[in-house]
């Protein structure tokens, strides 16, 4: 069972660097600043729709099944709560690559809870892995763009996405040795990074989104939540 969790998680994780690389070859070949921006808008939108499908399709409903509705509800709003803390922390002391921390937030926890689930729900192990896959793609496109306008070199900012493309190998394996045995604690999670993910959904990629006289950008959130639709069916 390891050697398919580390594979999964690998899939999962190099979409980060791949992610990157694409970021890199579009700085350099679209040179038009308007297309630039709505490009930009309309893939932090699609990772949107994406981050909810996970939510709606994955991360709530299989962390409710094994936990009463209370205790749902409490380690939902608990994940929440500890995102505000760390969004806040990380405004405040590391206000130039928001976007890039954001993306570690939400991937270390989707990872440690892609181990643990894979043990006793394949399908859901499956299913989450692609959601983590589409998800950090245009995260990790959008947050090279924002290394770079941070005064980071083009080596630096490859080299971190490419290093952070193996934290969910590390984190799913953590997941898989620490939780195999524990679904409560395995809900639990899911739900903590459900409510952690959709409170920084609405703090500070939504409202990046929103860009002036170009309407059309609010689809990509349609096409990424289809990408989870389809993820739904097809696993």
């Amino acid at each position: 069972m390891p050697y398919k969790i580390i594979i999964f998680a690998f899939l999962a994780g190099s979409t980060v660097f791949i992610g990157g690389l694409l970021s890199y070859f579009f700085e350099k070949t679209v040179l038009n600043r308007k297309t630039k921006i709505e490009i930009i808008h309309f893939l932090t939108a699609f990772a949107t729709g994406i981050m909810l499908a996970a939510v709606s399709f994955v991360l709530v409903p299989k962390g409710m099944h094994n936990l009463t509705v209370s205790f749902s509800i409490f380690i939902f709003l608990l994940g929440a709560i500890v995102f505000y803390f760390l969004d806040d922390y990380i405004h405040k002391n590391s206000a130039s690559i928001p976007q890039f921390l954001s993306m570690l937030l939400d991937f270390i926890p989707e990872s440690i809870a892609l181990g643990a689930v894979f043990m006793y729900d394949y399908h859901t192990g499956v299913l989450l892995a692609i959601f983590i896959a589409c998800q950090n793609l245009p995260e990790a496109f959008t947050s090279y763009i924002e290394l770079r306008s941070s005064a980071f070199s083009i080596a630096k900012a490859l080299t971190m996405l490419f290093f952070l493309s193996f934290i969910g190998v590390i984190f799913s394996l953590i997941g898989f040795y620490l939780l195999k045995d524990n679904t409560e604690l395995t809900s639990s999670l899911m739900l903590f990074a459900a409510g952690g993910i959709l409170y920084l959904i609405f703090e500070d990629i939504a409202p990046s989104m929103k860009l002036k006289n170009s309407r059309f950008i609010a689809f990509g959130v349609n096409l990424g939540f289809i990408v989870g639709m389809l993820g739904e069916a097809l696993v």
